[in-house]
This record gives structure tokens, sequence and C-alpha cells, in this order.
């Protein structure tokens, strides 16, 4: 064993708690980062040097301490569960988010919802038999122009809903290709890096946090390979492999009288729709679907439209069952233009009492028969105020479901996120204590280099010196 050893012994010490230093005060600076993962240096004992000499020596002290690696304190598990409850939080949060806000603008049940002006429309007409007046009549037109403009407004606020979330898939889209292809230019740097030796720790933070982007928009999943890149999948097929990225497109109806169903297809097959799409994207374009599909937005406005045909239909035909003053039939209450939604093309036809047909037909100018039919029709089972009743109150089922499990998900989510960071985040108290110990295995390697120093200069500089 050669008396130079023992400083080659002290050096990869030192060298050792350096990088046990430098790496504990890498995941101090990033206690705060968002998706850090902390770090350890990772170290094995150097075997002693082989023994070449004529008289080798039977003692054999190892040859210090290799710093093998730096170690990225991550659980594949546990990214991978993340990803998995972000999908599905993303899909029901969306969901839940666009139905509570169209259950809002319905105002319902409050005085300012399409259901008290259905009562006040069917209360003034029978005042209107009542008392078959000027003025009377002038309410019950009123009313009726107030109906008109609460249907019109409410569908307006479900259409221009739909058209904003149908905006946003466009961008949505566009932002998972965007996300996409940086996770596909991290692979290759990742794949790069492993293959000449180097770490990328921070670099595959950087690609996790990205892969959850993507499953919270898209509901991704993702495989590690063994070459450290990651495969990301969505329904089955590869949005990210290796370097390389596909995109998405969006297709399908621009409004929500168009019909039809929103498509998420790939940009190089633009024929064959995604056939499941979760996460976010995906909860957008179930709330944008068709009515028959569950649809929440088109069920709404279907809801508007039937409201203006069946009042248009059963006002009308009590209305033009009965004669005006004049003795003139009735004829239409409501108009209807067919070439427009039926809750945008209802329309008030008479304009004064003196068209009003408030008598059944032959009965005289006094009597009030139809007026008071009229106003009998909002307590009908088949009635304008009926249907309206029954859908709002399916649809608040509908979106207390929804809510309810958008929150599950959600505490799935978070519990599954407080798992990865209570595995993966940086503790400064541990990370306090790990920096005291390299400092101390420092300072006692650096002593152990001033003794060998010490015994080298005595060996050198005082052998042959004794008695003199």
């Amino acid at each position: 064993m050669s008396s130079f050893s023992g400083i080659r012994l002290a050096e990869s010490g030192l060298a050792a708690a350096r990088a046990g230093m430098n790496v504990t005060g890498q995941n101090i600076a990033n206690q705060t980062t968002a998706g850090y993962t902390r770090q350890r240096v990772e170290q094995s004992p150097s075997s002693p040097a082989g023994q070449t000499s004529l008289w080798p020596s039977p003692l054999s002290v190892g040859g210090g301490v290799n710093v093998t690696g730096i170690a990225r304190l991550g659980d594949a598990v546990l990214d991978a569960r993340v990803r998995d409850a972000l999908s599905t939080s993303g899909y029901w949060e969306a969901r839940a988010a666009a139905s509570t806000q169209t259950e809002a603008a319905m105002a319902e049940p409050t005085t300012e919802g399409l259901a008290s002006n259905l009562d006040r429309f069917w209360a003034g007409w029978a005042d209107l038999a009542n008392k078959p007046d000027a003025a009377t009549a002038g309410i019950v037109l009123s009313n009726a122009q107030v109906l008109i403009g609460q249907i019109v407004a409410g569908y307006d606020a479900v259409s221009t809903r739909w058209s904003d979330l149908r905006a946003g898939v466009d961008r949505q889209v566009a932002g998972v290709n965007a996300t996409a292809g940086q996770v596909a230019l991290l692979n290759g740097q990742i794949r790069e890096a492993l293959q000449s030796g180097r770490t990328a720790n921070e670099l595959i933070d950087q690609r996790n946090v990205l892969a959850q982007q993507l499953a919270t928009a898209v509901g991704a999943t993702g495989t590690l390979e063994t070459d450290g890149t990651l495969t990301v999948r969505v329904d089955g097929n590869a949005l990210v492999s290796g370097d390389r990225a596909r995109a998405l497109v969006a297709g399908g109806p621009q409004d929500v009288s168009d019909g039809g169903r929103i498509s998420l297809a790939w940009v190089d097959r633009p024929g064959e729709p995604i056939a499941a799409v979760s996460g976010a994207l995906g909860g957008t374009i179930s709330v944008l679907a068709p009515a028959a599909e569950g649809g929440a937005l088109a069920a709404a406005a279907a809801a508007y439209n039937t409201v203006a045909v069946n009042l248009a239909q059963t006002v009308n035909d009590l209305h033009s069952s009965g004669s005006r003053p004049d003795g003139v039939p009735g004829g239409d209450f409501f108009g209807l233009d067919p070439a427009i939604p039926a809750a945008r093309g209802l329309s008030v036809l008479p304009t004064g009492i003196d068209e009003l047909a408030l008598a059944a037909g032959g009965a005289g100018p006094l009597d009030t028969t139809i007026a008071d039919a009229i106003s009998r029709l909002g307590a009908s089972a088949t009635g304008p105020s009926a249907s309206w009743s029954t859908f709002v109150t399916s649809f608040g089922v509908h979106v207390a479901g929804d809510v309810q499990r958008a929150d599950i998900a959600g505490t799935a989510a978070v519990a599954s996120l407080t798992a990865q960071q209570s595995n993966a985040s940086v503790d400064g108290d541990e990370e306090t204590i790990n920096l005291l110990t390299f400092q101390t295995a420092y300072q006692a390697a650096a002593r152990v280099l001033t003794a060998m120093d010490e015994a080298l200069d005595v060996l050198i500089n005082r052998t042959g010196l004794v008695g003199r």
C-alpha cells in the first residue's frame, strides 16, 4: 500500500462531501419550485487497487468513495396515478363548470326566471277574463312581449355559452399540440443527456409538469421507456413518441343550432375521430354534444325552443277558436318564424284589445271564455309551464350529479398530488440535517488530509535526522 494512498482517500471523501453539499443546496434553492423533485447523491465505496508488486501486502484498504450519480427521488407509479386523477378531475370539472354556469343563467327558481314570467303571463289572461278592458289587455300584451324577451335572452345566453366553449375547444387543442411539442423536445434532450452519462433530473421534472398538463387537458397517459423518454398516448395512440409529436384537430358544428357533434381527430387522419377523449377537453366536448347524447347546452337550447313552440301552439289553438269583439275569428296570438330557431322566432301579433279573441265563437262580445281557457294553460300537465318545469328539474339533477362527480374527482386528485409531493417534495428540516452531515464529512475528510500531510512531512523531511 503506497504511503500516498491516504491522500487519495481523503481527496475522494472531500469530493463526495462537496457533491453532497452541492446537491443539498440545489434542493434548498428549489424548495418552492413547482414540479421540482428532490435529489440525493449516490455513493459507492471504491475497491482497493490491484496488488501487482513482487511482495504484495496482505493489508488491502479500499480506495475511498466514488460519487456514482445524482438520484431523482420521484416515483413513476405515483406520477402515473397523478396523471390519471388529473384526467378524471379535468373531465368532470369542465362539465360541472359549464352546467353550473348554464343553470345560473336560467335564474330558476327566482322572479327573474322564465317560470315566473310564464306565471305572470297566465295571470294576466285571468285578469283579462275578469276585467276585459283596454288597460288589462295592454298588460297581457306587455307580459307577452316580456315573456318573449325572456325566452330569447335565455336561448341567446345558452347559444353564446356554447359558442364560447366551442372556440375554447380550438384553443385547448392548440395548447395540447404546443405542449406535446415541448414534451417531444425534452424527450430528445433527456435521451441525449442520459446516453452521454449526464444527469437530466431537472429536464425530467419539466417534462413531468407538461405531462400532467396534457393529462388534465386531454386525458393523456404516459409510459416511461427504457431510453428515458416518455411516450404520451391519447386513446391508446401516441401523441408523443420519442422526440416526435403528433397534432390534434377539432371539427364539427360552430353553432348550437347547427346540430352534430364536436369531434377530435389526428391531423394526419382527420376522417377518423378519436373515440375516447378525457380531461378538460373531453368534458367540454361532452357538454357541447347534441341533446340526445347528453349535451347540457344543447338540451337547454332545445328546452327553450320546445317552450316557444308549445307556447305558440297552445295559445294559438285557443285564440284562433275564439272571436274578436267585432265577431271576426281570432287568428293566431303568437307568430313563429320557421327560418330561425323557435326561441328566437316568437312574436306577438295582436296590438290591442280589439284584436284579442276573448269570447268563444258565437258567444257574444262580453264573453271571456277563451281568455279564461288560456289562463288555465298555466296549470295544464302538457302546457308550456309544465314542460319547462320538468326540464328545469331534470337539468338541476344533472347539474348536481356533475358537481358531485367533480368534487369526488377533485378530492382524488388532491390525494394523489399529496402522495406524490410527500415523496418528491423538498423538506427544509431534512435538507438542513443533510447539509450539516455533509459539512461534517467534509471537515473530517479535510482533517484526514491534514494528518496524512503531516505524516508524509515527517517521512520525507525528517528521515535520517535522528540524533543530529
